[in-house]
């Protein structure tokens, strides 16, 4: 409110006013001076899955909007990527494991103002193969066993196929199925064994997936640390 001071000055009969400066009670503010502070309110994000496409939006509060997004340390999983603008990480990772990094927030205020935190995102394989009983000899018999899980949510059309490879590079298959695995499945035991002859062997185990009408391959292998030895006949 603005108080008008009015003084008449009787000086060659002109009036003279004067306005006196806006008026504030004692301990008042203006709401236009107070300012939220800038808070990053994103949630954790939830697990990727290699292959399939992840979007995870960042929010934010207080300040001045718009914001400004920008990746401050660490890796994002590749295959992602942060948009500055309005802040969403998305793409189809390409790599599993879990990836930790520090993303930082700036408003449009005039000194901006800016707020970091550290974020971690775990992509999932979708496929994974590992060995349930390890590759061992039994007289000319190399054989063994693997588990394969299915972590892509639906069903997969899987090829598992274990070979063993001797010192000249000659494959001897050990193993092979072909069969659908449900998106229940937690473990599927798939066993091999053969008499490849003579020789010191590599044992590699692969398995490869799809979900039928989708371009995707799940991959997933494993392999012997060290060559197994036949010397029976």
């Amino acid at each position: 409110m603005v108080r008008i001071m009015r003084n008449l000055v009787a000086c060659c009969g002109v009036a003279v006013f004067a306005l006196a400066a806006p008026f504030a009670a004692p301990g008042q503010s203006s709401a236009a001076n107070q300012q939220a502070a800038l808070v990053i309110t994103a949630q954790p994000p939830a697990s990727a899955l290699v292959g399939r496409s992840f979007n995870f939006p960042l929010t934010a509060t207080g300040g001045a909007a718009p914001y400004s997004w920008h990746l401050v340390d660490g890796q994002l999983p590749p295959g992602l990527k942060l948009h500055a603008h309005p802040g969403v990480i998305s793409g189809v990772p390409a790599t599993a494991g879990e990836y930790r990094f520090t993303v930082a927030v700036a408003d449009s205020s005039a000194p901006r103002l800016q707020v970091q935190r550290v974020m971690t995102i775990s992509v999932i394989a979708g496929l994974t193969i590992d060995w349930k009983q390890y590759p061992s000899v039994r007289g000319t018999t190399l054989s063994g066993s693997v588990v394969v899980t299915n972590q892509a949510g639906q069903d997969l059309d899987l090829t598992v196929v274990v070979v063993a490879v001797n010192s000249i590079g000659r494959a001897t298959t050990l193993g092979y199925q072909h069969l659908t695995l449900t998106a229940d499945q937690s473990g599927l035991v798939v066993p091999f064994g053969s008499s490849p002859g003579v020789g010191t062997y590599v044992v590699h185990a692969d398995a490869i997936a799809h979900h039928p009408g989708t371009q995707h391959i799940y991959r997933a292998a494993r392999q012997t640390s060290q060559p197994l030895l036949i010397n029976q006949h």
